[in-house]
């Protein structure tokens, strides 16, 4: 009969102090506290039958299933509905071990985690308002937590949460769990840029709150923020990543400042980039700052999904999602960038553009034809910025400029990245430029490596050139002053061009790269006065 015997597996394998993450902490009123517990202690229990080695899954689902119709009365003033979405999830643990895609592992999370959320917003008297920003934190802890016990949840239950078609890239299941496989650190760093991408959804949470349930808000979010980064450092396949007691007690000492503003969390963004572009980013102050970092962080999030180590469907559906937060911003991100949009008139095509040019380099393999093709590819990926930096800068009147300053920056970077670009199957010099100099080839590797790709280079570079000299001779008719940011871009890129037309394009080539030197000389013209 349904319900005989034991539910209980044994003692509770850990307690509340032993998790992840703050679960009743005593930034938590009394009452509430009891209240969390409560809760803790019943769902604690379903998820040991859940991962027990020893039990079978019809032995599994039987005692959660006597273990839900408790749940009405055990948890009647606490989060009865809430347990019975995570007991559907736990059940979903007894039976399935591996995930399709993200989206599965996602709608997993929202059952096995978000409903923790639920229960302390409601036990507080917290608006609904609050719950996206807390579901995104709760399925952002979840993932966290799939990652780092990738090995333990493989070993002992034959269970993995990374998406099988994730792990395809690294070679496959066997390949991606052995010891030395260079492959599995992008597909890692991929999972983690959907995580920090759902931190950004979470990052207002603390500021939605008003009980005393925002404190222990804040240091979760700090915690998650620096498990994330340590995954991002380690290899969890290697080797235990985990917080430290000093990693808590400096989340509950950022207590004593405020929390931090979607321009915080973007400009953290900004800088783990460490990207030279930041030097000409660093000329301007306040809101004009803001809003270049919060163009850059876009432009970054996005190129981030294209180059990722993740199957294409994936995506194509992060691409198309970053079209809808065009449209109706739900992250820190996505906020900011509407804010900089208003404030500086910034039009959303251009926005739009760049996510078009970056589904193009989605899809793998790329392709261009003609000239006019890689002028279509520059405009969306290159003049789209330029069109938005010029505006911020306070010379709305230099469009034209900008996106052609733009696309010359655009061809440095096709010249400097071939070889890389040939490895992910792209090829940005146009075919009709290969078949002038006799490149039939199709294959990106064999490309690249062919005597008549100098000769293609060397054409992109007179017109790289030709657009240097061309923004030089129109700058004064334009905001020099406000340009500033440009031409400090300008002085590296050109470097960048110079250093490679003294190497030469032959093969093998060397990637270009400033020097410390030259790095150093941009931020110091980047902190002088126009």
């Amino acid at each position: 009969m349904e319900g005989s015997g034991p539910i209980a597996v044994g003692p509770p394998t850990r307690d509340h102090d032993q998790e992840n993450f703050p679960v009743a902490s005593l930034l938590l009123p009394k009452a509430a506290r009891a209240k969390v517990m409560q809760f803790y202690r019943f769902v604690r229990t379903a998820d040991d039958i859940a991962d027990s080695a020893t039990l079978g899954a019809a032995e599994k689902l039987r005692r959660l299933a006597a273990l839900e119709a408790t749940a009405p009365r055990a948890l009647a003033d606490v989060g009865a509905a809430e347990a019975v979405l995570m007991l559907s999830a736990f059940r979903q643990d007894a039976v399935q071990t591996r995930y399709a895609d993200w989206a599965e592992l996602e709608a997993y999370c929202a059952r096995s985690a978000d409903p923790v959320g639920r229960m302390l917003l409601r036990v507080h008297g917290e608006d609904a308002a609050a719950h996206p920003a807390s579901d995104a934190l709760c399925t952002a802890l979840q993932i966290l937590n799939h990652l780092q016990d990738l090995v333990p949840d493989r070993d002992a239950l034959d269970r993995i949460y990374l998406p099988e078609p994730w792990m395809a890239l690294a070679g496959g299941e066997a390949a991606f769990f052995a010891p030395h496989n260079p492959q599995r650190r992008a597909v890692l760093d991929a999972a983690l840029d959907r995580v920090e991408a759902t931190l950004e959804v979470a990052a207002p949470l603390p500021r939605l709150l008003r009980s005393r349930l925002r404190r222990q808000a804040a240091v979760t979010l700090a915690l998650a923020w620096r498990l994330l980064a340590k995954l991002r450092a380690a290899d969890p396949v290697l080797g235990r990543v985990a917080l430290t007691k000093a990693d808590f007690a400096a989340a509950f000492a950022a207590l004593a400042l405020s929390t931090p503003s979607d321009a915080a969390v973007v400009h953290a963004r900004v800088a783990r980039a460490k990207s030279s572009f930041a030097r000409g980013m660093r000329v301007l102050k306040g809101e004009r700052r803001r809003a270049l970092f919060a163009v850059y962080g876009f432009c970054r999030a996005v190129d981030d999904i294209a180059d990722a180590a993740m199957p294409l469907p994936e995506k194509r559906r992060f691409l198309a999602g970053w079209r809808a937060k065009l449209a109706a911003p739900d992250c820190a991100l996505s906020a900011e960038l509407a804010w900089a949009c208003d404030a500086f008139s910034l039009p959303r095509t251009e926005c739009e553009a760049m996510v078009a040019g970056m589904e193009t380099d989605a899809e793998g393999r790329v392709r261009i034809a003609d000239e006019a093709a890689l002028d279509l590819y520059c405009r969306r990926v290159a003049g789209s910025v330029g069109a938005l930096a010029v505006r911020i800068f306070g010379a709305p009147g230099a469009e034209a400029w900008g996106l052609a300053l733009g696309r010359t920056f655009q061809l440095v970077n096709i010249l400097r990245d071939a070889e890389e670009d040939a490895a992910l199957d792209r090829v940005y010099v146009p075919r009709s430029l290969l078949d002038a100099q006799g490149v039939a080839t199709d294959d990106a590797r064999a490309i690249v490596a062919h005597p008549g790709f100098a000769a293609c280079c060397d054409a992109l570079a007179r017109q790289a050139l030709e657009g240097f000299a061309h923004a030089e001779a129109e700058l004064p008719s334009h905001d020099a002053r406000a340009l500033k940011p440009a031409r400090v871009m300008m002085w590296g890129y050109r470097r960048l061009l110079d250093r490679m037309l003294s190497q030469g394009f032959g093969a093998p080539r060397m990637r270009a790269r400033l020097t410390r030197a030259e790095k150093f000389h941009m931020a110091l013209v980047a902190l002088r006065p126009a």
